[in-house]
């Protein structure tokens, strides 16, 4: 069983963060680490409250890690500023990380923001360069690219110069507002669509925490970057059209739609 390590935040309510994201590791047939960067009190509801680990810890955490079981892959999701992306950035190239899938959260499913406007330089110029692939919405791309995003043209306008410009893949989620499940991946300078259907539900809670968790985890596994994406949207489609419905604002996905055998069984 391959490790992989996310660096994220931890969700008090489940469907996000590392908390997604070992379930998404998990389902998808590898084993789950995690290096945790903020603690937040947050439900389906929005985010109440964040509490930013030290600098000095989070280097702690994947020093602990990367020391004993060294991750075949890594995924990167909330980072709220940017003294924590110095650590992950020094860290990462001290052992030489691989397979880095970086998911750059700006805000929640809710509209919270969970990054400092400081934080995005600093996320820009020391962490994408080192990822293999990242995974923006629209917004995010948009914010990225200093591009306006409106049309699948704009879409691989925004994905080609943000390629272009930290000389990674990028995977541009086009469910945000637009496009309906459409996704690009631009890589080495070939755009490929990943085209989807809209499942209907409001409870997407925490669906790029588990894309980008389900990536990196086949990644792992030894698939490329393209037949990796197209299993984590597979994956991401079940777990939403499970229909899972917990709580009152934007509830999480049914992570565990595929887990089967005894010890899943109910009464």
């Amino acid at each position: 069983m391959k490790p992989v390590l996310t660096i994220a935040g931890s969700d008090s309510s489940g469907g996000a963060g590392i908390q997604a994201d070992l379930k998404t590791m998990t389902m998808n047939g590898v084993f789950g680490m995690s290096a945790v960067t903020a603690l937040t009190a947050q439900n389906t509801c929005g985010v109440s409250s964040i509490l930013t680990v030290s600098p000095e810890f989070l280097g702690q955490e994947m020093d602990a890690v990367f020391s004993d079981i060294r991750p075949n892959a890594v995924k990167i999701g909330m980072v709220s500023d940017g003294s924590l992306i110095r650590v992950i950035a020094d860290r990462l190239t001290h052992y030489e990380a691989e397979h880095i899938v970086l998911d750059p959260v700006m805000a929640a499913t809710s509209g919270a923001r969970l990054m400092e406007e400081k934080a995005v330089e600093i996320l820009t110029q020391l962490l994408i360069p080192l990822a293999e692939v990242i995974t923006p919405n629209i917004p995010e791309a948009e914010v990225l690219s200093g591009l306006t995003i409106r049309t699948e043209a704009d879409m691989r306008a925004a994905a080609a110069s943000i390629a272009e410009t930290f000389g990674c893949s990028v995977l541009l989620k086009g469910g945000h507002c637009h496009n309906d499940a459409n996704d690009l991946l631009y890589e080495r300078g070939t755009a490929a669509w990943f085209r989807g259907r809209r499942i209907d539900t409001h409870n997407t809670h925490g669906t790029g925490c588990t894309l980008s968790s389900a990536i990196a985890a086949n990644l792992a596994k030894g698939f490329d970057l393209h037949e990796s994406v197209c299993r984590a949207k597979e994956y991401v489609s079940g777990a939403l059209a499970a229909m899972l419905d917990l709580g009152r604002g934007s509830g999480p996905m049914n992570h565990a739609f595929d887990l089967q055998g005894r010890f899943a069984e109910g009464m």
